[in-house]
């Protein structure tokens, strides 16, 4: 007969989980020398050009490999100055994931580009290089390449599709700060490679964002939507916009940049821990049937956060009542947070376009995703 120490505690049983989930799962971890670095830039009183924003630049460099950095006050924007820089411009078609966040798809309305869904693949929930080389039309300017909750995509086959289409890629590495594949950095493969350092990232600030890439004429284009004073320091025709640029300014706040300075200093120790626990984790439930994107004889992965794949059709158990009973054991457990993008009313009621400011024509129809568009998406979402 049952009794209460080993029923499960959806059925009265104890708990087996007993931490305090906000103290177990708290992120960012402030220690006294991030707190020190902040303090240092704000009693300086140089709170906008402070060096330090110049030495986070060059962290990122020696972490990447790259040959310019330039910071930013989010990932977001750092995106749209990456599309801008690769010269994206009205009806351009870029080709991107569903199953991401906003930031590395609206960017592309900004500018006037026409993003285009492709499918994702299922190892390693990055695109899909058979469906996207399938999505491309003589319109298509670029790929945008999302290695979702640190996994690395399919590099090798994306960047081959690229080379052969002569497209750009736009690496959004947002949450993959440290993982490498084949033994190079992701951020390393782009034309160009964004950061994010928003608060829940490997390496946070509160919010910023860093673009990072190895062509001059890239990093200058960068500079001018956003960062156009720093053209006074280069010696090119491009100083000739130095008064204006385009008018935004995306400058990374130095108290962000000596938080993420600082947080960097201790990123490698934090993944290792961290990769090391999410491993250990991984393969008891890959025993149990379940996906966990552990990491490949190619690939190193980091770990944003920790997502799973569970099958409820040959589990026999739905997966919201599996979700209820590991919530009952005091387990921190919820469904996927990103929602499709094509299935949002952004995309399914044309209200994209308008945002890019498109007008249909005949030469140029405007797309309306169908929710059941990207069925193998939506399959593995």
């Amino acid at each position: 007969m049952p009794t209460a120490t080993n029923l499960p505690a959806i059925l009265g049983g104890e708990q087996a989980v007993t931490l305090d989930q906000k103290i177990a799962n708290a992120w960012p971890i402030i220690t006294e020398q991030d707190e020190q670095a902040v303090l240092d830039v704000l009693r300086s009183g140089n709170l906008s050009l402070h060096p330090i924003v110049g030495e986070l630049e060059e962290d990122y460099k020696k972490l990447t490999g790259r040959q310019f950095a330039l910071t930013h006050n989010n990932g977001t924007s750092a995106i749209l100055a990456g599309l801008h820089a690769i010269g994206i411009q009205p009806f351009d078609e870029v080709i991107v994931p569903s199953a991401t966040w906003w930031s590395s798809v609206m960017p592309v309305l900004h500018c006037g580009g026409v993003p285009v869904f492709a499918e994702l693949e299922s190892d390693c929930l990055g695109l899909d290089p058979e469906d996207v080389e399938s999505k491309i039309t003589d319109k298509t300017k670029a790929i945008v390449i999302v290695h979702l909750f640190g996994v690395p995509s399919k590099i090798d086959e994306l960047v081959a599709i690229a080379n052969k289409h002569n497209l750009k890629i736009l690496e959004d590495a947002s949450h993959a700060h440290g993982a490498t594949y084949k033994g190079n950095p992701i951020g390393s493969f782009g034309d160009v490679s964004i950061f994010s350092m928003q608060g829940n990232k490997l390496c946070p600030s509160g919010e910023g964002g860093i673009l990072l890439c190895d062509d001059q004429d890239t990093f200058e284009s960068a500079i001018r939507l956003g960062h156009y004073e720093r053209l006074l320091n280069l010696e090119s025709q491009n100083k000739y916009f130095a008064a204006t640029g385009f008018g935004f300014k995306f400058r990374m706040a130095p108290m962000a940049a000596a938080l993420a300075h600082s947080q960097l200093k201790k990123m490698p120790e934090r993944n290792a821990l961290r990769n090391k626990n999410c491993a250990y984790l991984s393969r008891k439930l890959e025993t149990l049937g379940i996906e966990t994107f552990l990491s490949t004889n190619d690939t190193n992965r980091v770990y944003f956060e920790f997502l799973v794949r569970y099958n409820e059709n040959t589990s026999g158990l739905p997966i919201a009542d599996l979700a209820k009973a590991l919530q009952a054991e005091g387990a921190l457990v919820s469904a996927p947070r990103y929602p499709l993008l094509h299935q949002q009313p952004v995309f399914t009621q044309n209200v994209w376009s308008k945002i890019a400011r498109l007008p249909a024509t005949k030469e140029n129809p405007i797309h309306v995703y169908d929710p059941a568009d990207l069925p193998k998406t939506i399959l593995g979402n």
